[in-house]
């Protein structure tokens, strides 16, 4: 048995451009078979609904209420969700898992940093980072190709938001550069319509688990 796990997500609560609920998502990704999601907002250095210029820690509480509402929804309805979210740098993002909210709090002010920082730090304290979106075409974006591959763990060769030659360019990247490979929907409301993801032999306990299925491999692209 296949188990669907979509890898990039977002709510209204947390990300700016999100048009439904944590809720609402999760009771859509139940209804199209998923196991379970990965809620992956914009960091406040994104386009975030967290408010500008308050204190790092309330900041962070509003960054959480995403992933939290969509946990209470996925426990109701029998959907994991796990916590990650989407950092951007100079309009290239990256989805960042395997961390939580003690690590928040511990670093204020980590949206400032470069991606050599920022992939030091995240991986320095045991989480995983994949670039999204490699190739996106897109005025807000600086620098339209990949990181160097030292400093990110998978690269997201599918997203369905993107172009089809852009995600053919990240499949090529990744194939030259060996690197872990995924796919995600970016669904932003209930209503998307080319859901996304990878799919696992087994089922995820945690969010580990799904990191090491992609870091080992071990995982099909929707």
């Amino acid at each position: 048995m296949d188990y669907l796990y979509e890898t990039h997500v977002h709510t209204a609560e947390v990300s700016a451009c999100a048009g439904s609920s944590a809720a609402a998502q999760v009771r859509t990704y139940k209804q199209n078979g998923y196991a379970g999601i990965i809620v992956t907002d914009h960091f406040v250095n994104g386009y975030s609904t967290c408010p500008k210029g308050a204190p790092w820690e309330v900041q962070m509480r509003h960054f959480y209420r995403g992933y939290e509402n969509a946990k209470k929804a996925g426990d109701e309805c029998g959907l994991d969700v796990f916590f990650g979210w989407e950092y951007t740098i100079k309009g290239s993002d990256f989805l960042t898992y395997g961390l939580d909210m003690d690590f928040l709090l511990a670093n204020p002010n980590f949206d400032l940093l470069t991606i050599e920082e920022y992939s030091a730090l995240v991986r320095n304290n045991g989480g995983f980072l994949a670039q999204a979106h490699p190739y996106r075409d897109a005025w807000y974006v600086e620098k339209k190709y990949p990181v160097e591959s030292h400093l990110i763990d998978a690269l997201e060769v599918y997203n369905s938001m993107d172009s089809d030659s852009s995600n053919k360019k990240a499949h090529e990247y990744a194939k030259r550069h060996d690197l872990p490979i995924q796919a995600g929907s970016d669904a932003h409301n209930e209503r998307h319509q080319r859901y996304s993801g990878i799919k696992m032999a087994d089922r995820a306990k945690n969010i580990s688990d799904v990191i090491k299925a992609i870091t080992s491999k071990n995982v099909m692209l929707i």
